[in-house]
C-alpha cells in the first residue's frame, strides 16, 4: 500500500512517527507534482493555494489499470472504508 502527497520525505517521516504508521505503508513524495499532474489531481484550495493534490484514493489492479478512483475537491468528505476494501479485493482477484 502506498500513500502519496506533495509533502517532503522529512514530513512523511514525522507523520509516520506521530501516527505510528506501519512500515508496510510506503509514503511517497510528489514534491514536483508529477503524479498529481499525470492523474489530474491538482487543484487550488479555497484559500488560494495552487497546485495542491486533491484528496484521492486510487486502487490499481495487478495489470496497472485503475480499478477504483475516488477524489473530491472538498477534503472533509471521505469514501467509506467498505467501498475501498471492496475495490481492493476486486483488484487482487485472480480471473
Amino acid at each position: 500500500m502506498y500513500g502519496i502527497s506533495v509533502d517532503s520525505t522529512w514530513a512523511h517521516d514525522a507523520w509516520r512517527e506521530k501516527l505510528g504508521l506501519s512500515a508496510d505503508l510506503v509514503l511517497l513524495s510528489d514534491f514536483n507534482r508529477d503524479f498529481g499532474t499525470g492523474y489530474d489531481l491538482l487543484t487550488t484550495s479555497a484559500t488560494g493555494l495552487k497546485n495542491i493534490l486533491r484528496r484521492a484514493v486510487l486502487v490499481v489492479g495487478a495489470d496497472g489499470k485503475i480499478v477504483y478512483r475516488w477524489d473530491v475537491p472538498d477534503p472533509p468528505r471521505l469514501p467509506t472504508a467498505q467501498e475501498v476494501l471492496d475495490a481492493m479485493r476486486g483488484a487482487t482477484a485472480v480471473p
